[in-house]
Protein backbone atom coordinates (compact mmCIF):
# COMPACT_ATOMS: atom_id res chain seq x y z
CA UNK A 1 0.00 0.00 0.00
CA UNK A 2 1.37 3.39 -0.90
CA UNK A 3 0.64 6.97 0.03
CA UNK A 4 -1.96 8.63 -2.17
CA UNK A 5 -4.33 11.57 -2.08
CA UNK A 6 -7.41 12.79 -3.90
CA UNK A 7 -7.21 16.43 -4.95
CA UNK A 8 -9.59 18.77 -6.71
CA UNK A 9 -8.27 20.91 -9.52
CA UNK A 10 -10.26 22.63 -12.22
CA UNK A 11 -13.54 21.08 -11.11
CA UNK A 12 -12.18 17.53 -11.39
CA UNK A 13 -11.04 15.11 -8.74
CA UNK A 14 -7.75 13.27 -9.30
CA UNK A 15 -6.06 10.45 -7.41
CA UNK A 16 -2.34 11.28 -7.15
CA UNK A 17 0.73 9.48 -5.80
CA UNK A 18 4.32 10.71 -5.41
CA UNK A 19 6.15 10.31 -8.72
CA UNK A 20 2.95 10.26 -10.82
CA UNK A 21 2.45 12.61 -13.76
CA UNK A 22 -1.10 13.98 -13.99
CA UNK A 23 -2.82 16.33 -16.43
CA UNK A 24 -4.87 19.16 -14.95
CA UNK A 25 -6.68 22.09 -16.55
CA UNK A 26 -4.33 24.78 -17.85
CA UNK A 27 -2.35 26.60 -15.17
CA UNK A 28 -0.50 29.83 -15.82
CA UNK A 29 2.89 28.53 -14.68
CA UNK A 30 5.98 27.90 -16.79
CA UNK A 31 7.69 24.51 -16.92
CA UNK A 32 9.88 23.80 -13.90
CA UNK A 33 7.89 25.92 -11.44
CA UNK A 34 6.73 24.30 -8.20
CA UNK A 35 2.98 24.16 -7.63
CA UNK A 36 0.94 23.40 -4.51
CA UNK A 37 -2.56 21.93 -4.44
CA UNK A 38 -4.28 22.92 -1.17
CA UNK A 39 -7.70 21.46 -2.01
CA UNK A 40 -7.02 17.91 -0.74
CA UNK A 41 -10.16 15.82 -0.22
CA UNK A 42 -8.66 12.52 0.97
CA UNK A 43 -5.27 11.25 2.16
CA UNK A 44 -4.24 7.61 2.68
CA UNK A 45 -0.95 6.61 4.30
CA UNK A 46 1.43 3.65 4.18
CA UNK A 47 0.18 2.33 7.49
CA UNK A 48 -3.38 1.85 6.23
CA UNK A 49 -4.74 4.92 7.99
CA UNK A 50 -6.68 7.47 5.99
CA UNK A 51 -8.16 10.91 6.50
CA UNK A 52 -11.25 12.13 4.69
CA UNK A 53 -12.02 15.82 4.68
CA UNK A 54 -15.34 17.54 5.02
CA UNK A 55 -14.88 19.02 2.47
CA UNK A 56 -11.07 19.32 2.65
CA UNK A 57 -8.37 17.84 4.90
CA UNK A 58 -7.00 20.60 7.11
CA UNK A 59 -3.28 21.25 6.63
CA UNK A 60 -2.83 18.71 3.84
CA UNK A 61 -1.00 19.74 0.68
CA UNK A 62 0.14 18.07 -2.52
CA UNK A 63 3.36 19.48 -3.98
CA UNK A 64 4.38 19.09 -7.61
CA UNK A 65 6.48 20.52 -10.44
CA UNK A 66 5.09 21.70 -13.77
CA UNK A 67 6.40 19.49 -16.59
CA UNK A 68 4.85 21.41 -19.46
CA UNK A 69 1.71 22.08 -21.46
CA UNK A 70 -0.25 19.75 -23.70
CA UNK A 71 -3.63 19.43 -25.35
CA UNK A 72 -6.40 17.01 -24.62
CA UNK A 73 -8.15 14.83 -27.20
CA UNK A 74 -10.19 16.46 -29.92
CA UNK A 75 -13.85 16.82 -28.94
CA UNK A 76 -16.27 16.97 -31.86
CA UNK A 77 -19.76 18.37 -31.36
CA UNK A 78 -22.43 17.80 -34.03
CA UNK A 79 -25.68 19.74 -33.99
CA UNK A 80 -28.42 18.57 -36.32
CA UNK A 81 -32.09 19.33 -36.85
CA UNK A 82 -33.87 16.50 -38.56
CA UNK A 83 -35.71 17.09 -41.82
CA UNK A 84 -34.27 20.62 -42.08
CA UNK A 85 -30.88 19.98 -43.65
CA UNK A 86 -29.20 21.83 -40.81
CA UNK A 87 -25.90 20.39 -39.58
CA UNK A 88 -23.14 22.20 -37.70
CA UNK A 89 -19.91 20.62 -36.55
CA UNK A 90 -17.79 22.36 -33.94
CA UNK A 91 -15.18 21.12 -31.54
CA UNK A 92 -12.21 21.97 -29.41
CA UNK A 93 -9.11 20.61 -27.72
CA UNK A 94 -8.70 21.50 -24.06
CA UNK A 95 -5.43 23.03 -22.92
CA UNK A 96 -3.84 20.96 -20.17
CA UNK A 97 -0.82 21.25 -17.89
CA UNK A 98 1.25 18.19 -16.98
CA UNK A 99 2.29 18.14 -13.32
CA UNK A 100 4.78 15.69 -11.77
CA UNK A 101 3.79 15.04 -8.14
CA UNK A 102 6.80 15.25 -5.80
CA UNK A 103 5.20 14.85 -2.39
CA UNK A 104 2.12 14.61 -0.22
CA UNK A 105 2.07 16.45 3.11
CA UNK A 106 -0.63 15.27 5.49
CA UNK A 107 -0.36 18.16 7.93
CA UNK A 108 -0.34 15.86 10.97
CA UNK A 109 1.72 16.91 13.96
CA UNK A 110 3.73 13.96 15.27
CA UNK A 111 4.63 15.68 18.54
CA UNK A 112 2.44 15.84 21.66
Amino acid sequence: MSVYAVIQSGGRQLKVEPGAVVSVDHLAAPAGDPIVFDHVLFVAGDDGRFTAGSPVVEGARVVGVVDGDSQGPKIRVLRKKRRKGMRRTTGHRAKLTRVRITGIETGESHGA
